[in-house]
């Protein structure tokens, strides 16, 4: 008997409100209908993903897709992928990486700590818009199967 695998749960860690609403907005636009959910600070979305004792064994029958800024106002987002990749129970979980910040050796660094995509948000809307419509594409295409 097959078990039936939870629907994936997009978890976004943004701080800026008008990209969180409009990287939900286009990832709709693509047709993905899971569920959102939104944190703008690091150790809340932690506190979600890896629970009170830091083992992340709630997170365990669960799926998750995480949308990482790694700009945040009280950590950087490259210490929340670390943490992420380093536990056991969410270390498959894809994180894709959105932020202004285009530094060669800072897209390295999140491939070497085990970012699944980088996508770098232009700093003017229309560009900005373009490369969230397409992260709604590649979710729907790629990822995240809709919910049943």
């Amino acid at each position: 008997m097959s078990r039936k695998m939870a629907p994936v749960v997009i978890v976004m860690i943004e701080d800026d409100e008008g990209h969180s609403r409009l990287i939900e907005k286009n990832i709709r636009r693509a047709g993905v209908n899971n569920e959102i959910i939104s944190f703008v600070t690091g150790a809340s979305a932690l506190e979600f993903l890896l629970g009170k004792d830091d083992g992340a064994a709630a997170s365990s029958s669960r799926q998750f897709l995480v949308l990482l800024d790694l700009n945040l106002p009280d950590m950087m987002g490259t210490t929340i992928l670390e943490r992420i990749k380093n536990n056991i129970h969410l270390r498959r979980t894809p994180v894709i990486v959105l932020t202004t910040t285009d530094d060669s050796e800072e897209i390295n660094r999140c491939y070497d700590l085990g970012a699944n995509a980088y996508i770098t948000k232009p700093l003017n809307y229309e560009g900005f818009a373009r490369a969230i419509q397409q992260l709604g594409l590649f979710i729907s295409i790629v990822q995240v199967p809709e919910n049943v």
